[in-house]
């Protein structure tokens, strides 16, 4: 047998890891390709999973890489499993192809860029001999996209072992460009807090009946009705103090109209409330809770009229709403009867300035990303970040890889794909976290 079948960790580049990674499609809950995976990355990176490794659900991995001192443990987080494959694609979405300066696939972004360079800076580091001040955890989950329990469970797992993290990074931020309407910079969002997701019911309900001899109103038209009304009717706009903080900090960047309105945020939240909404989708969810209608369910035939008809409606919970202020609106703006399918409230602010472990990450980030803006901010979507608030008051969401408006749009969407000299900057950004660590 070549020596080179035996090691194919040696002849692999980080790029070649991480196009196999992409070929092998874990989306959630899909069995046997999570197998293929973890076999693949115990080729890959041998050293990291050569280590103390605790199987987390089924597929799912908490691995403990023991530091000089277990006084201050830091939790690297990222997630294996996929969306499936949706929107348009000019690529095969599993392909991994390497093109244009650019690795191609699902999971390049979300999440299995940050698995392969988590994996590729703590090995580099194993490879050189190299003991890191405090205890590294890595908590890689398998059920992110469908809310599953991986994350609970390392967090159980954690706990049990008297674990309690210093700091925790998760993705759910990243060196986004044009991300505010007249600010040129790119801003590195550093999430310290995530908004709950809340899924809800509504249903109308009536007679069904045989779809020539319709009566009006029906059950259809009365769900319309609540669906259009919902859309026209956003919960109250608030300008939460994490908000102020960015809009502060992007004060010296923004045009000179702007300074005087962004640099005095705190005075202005009213205005400032009114006004973010008119910056399009990204803006408008910065300051609000947001409703999106996302399934339906009516009739089970064409010729049959609906005896009851239902919408579920996905929810970003804003801090300083509750999934109780969210059921309320709901109820009064549609006028129909609620049901709560997932509960969740928006997670607590971790500590941000004046914090040394945010310091570290804000100066890891001005080191390799010269141009960024560095701001905490509220990330919009979930991760399974949210349940390490358990263990730990210092929970932090950041991808350190560069996102263009499109390549924030294709995360979940098509055509995904992460660009390698971005990507080779993220391995370089973890390994300079952990040996940096104060």
């Amino acid at each position: 047998m070549d020596w080179r079948d035996a090691y194919p960790a040696i002849v692999s580049t980080p790029v070649e890891k991480l196009q196999a990674l992409v070929q092998v499609p874990t989306v959630s809950g899909s069995g046997e390709p999570f197998e293929r995976l973890l076999a693949t990355m115990r080729e890959q990176w041998p050293l990291v999973l050569g280590l103390e490794v605790t199987p987390v659900r089924e597929h799912g991995l908490l691995i403990r890489w023991p530091g000089r001192s277990a006084e201050r443990p830091v939790v690297l987080m990222a997630h294996l499993d996929v969306v499936p494959v949706s929107g348009m694609w000019t690529r095969d979405p599993f392909g991994g192809e390497v093109v244009d300066g650019a690795i191609h696939g699902r999971g390049t972004l979300d999440d299995k860029g940050c698995v392969a360079a988590i994996c590729e800076a703590v090995e580099g580091l194993l490879a050189d001999g190299f003991v890191p001040a405090y205890d590294v955890w890595l908590s890689l989950g398998c059920d992110e996209e469908v809310s599953g329990g991986a994350a609970e469970e390392a967090v159980g797992l954690l706990r049990d072992r008297g674990v309690t993290p210093w700091f925790v990074l998760d993705e759910g931020g990243a060196v986004a460009h044009d991300a505010f309407p007249g600010i040129k910079a790119p801003l590195a969002v550093v999430g310290v807090s995530e908004k709950g997701t809340t899924t809800l019911r509504i249903t109308a309900s009536g007679d069904g009946g045989h779809a020539s001899t319709p009566a009006r109103n029906g059950p259809t038209v009365r769900l319309a009705r609540a669906i259009t009304a919902l859309d026209a009717s956003s919960m109250p706009a608030r300008i939460p103090a994490t908000t102020v903080e960015m809009l502060e900090r992007l004060a010296p960047h923004a045009p000179l109209a702007l300074r005087p309105l962004l640099s005095r945020a705190d005075a202005l939240r009213p205005l400032l409330a009114r006004a973010l909404p008119l910056g399009g989708a990204e803006a408008a969810a910065l300051v609000r809770t947001t409703f999106a209608v996302t399934t339906l369910s009516g009739s089970p035939a064409h010729n049959v009229i609906a005896a009851s008809a239902s919408a579920e409606v996905n929810i970003r919970v804003m801090p300083g709403d509750t999934v109780a202020d969210v059921v309320a609106h709901v109820e009064r703006v549609t006028g129909l009867p609620v049901e709560v399918v997932e509960h969740g409230e928006a997670s607590p602010l971790s500590p941000a300035t004046d914090d040394e472990a945010f310091a570290h990450l804000e100066a890891r980030i001005a080191d390799h990303f010269e141009d960024a803006v560095v701001t905490p901010y509220i990330v919009l979507a979930a991760t399974d970040s949210r349940f390490f608030h358990a263990i730990s008051e210092r929970v932090y969401r950041f991808a350190p890889f560069r996102m263009s408006r499109e390549q924030r749009a294709s995360i979940h969407g098509g055509d995904e794909h992460l660009g390698v000299d971005d990507y080779l900057t993220g391995i370089a950004w973890y390994r300079d976290l952990i040996e940096r660590l104060p």
